[in-house]
């Protein structure tokens, strides 16, 4: 996993999506049209937390957020989410 430059603030946390599928077990391939948003990906950082409250995550946890948290961000070519910790679901 490749680290970023970025820290981000408070309680936010930058997430890597991991990719979606392009096939269907079947073999159908599913175009870009098509394709629900990730919900799944790799904590790549963490922010220090706010005051009386420590970060539950860590860089490395793969998490499942809900399907449209977060911002959409663009460090180094690659695409990433930020967001609250409060907005991530559960760690997988």
């Amino acid at each position: 996993m490749k680290k970023i430059k970025v820290k981000p603030l408070h309680d936010r946390v930058i997430i890597k999506p991991l990719p979606v599928k392009d096939k269907t077990s079947a073999g159908i391939i599913i175009p870009d049209t098509a394709k629900d948003k990730p919900q799944k990906g790799i904590v790549v950082a963490v922010g220090p937390g706010k005051k009386n409250y420590s970060m539950t995550v860590k860089i490395g946890d793969k998490v499942l957020y809900g399907k449209y948290s977060g911002t959409d961000l663009k460090i180094n070519e690659g695409e990433y989410l930020i967001m609250h910790e409060s907005d991530i679901l559960a760690i997988v």
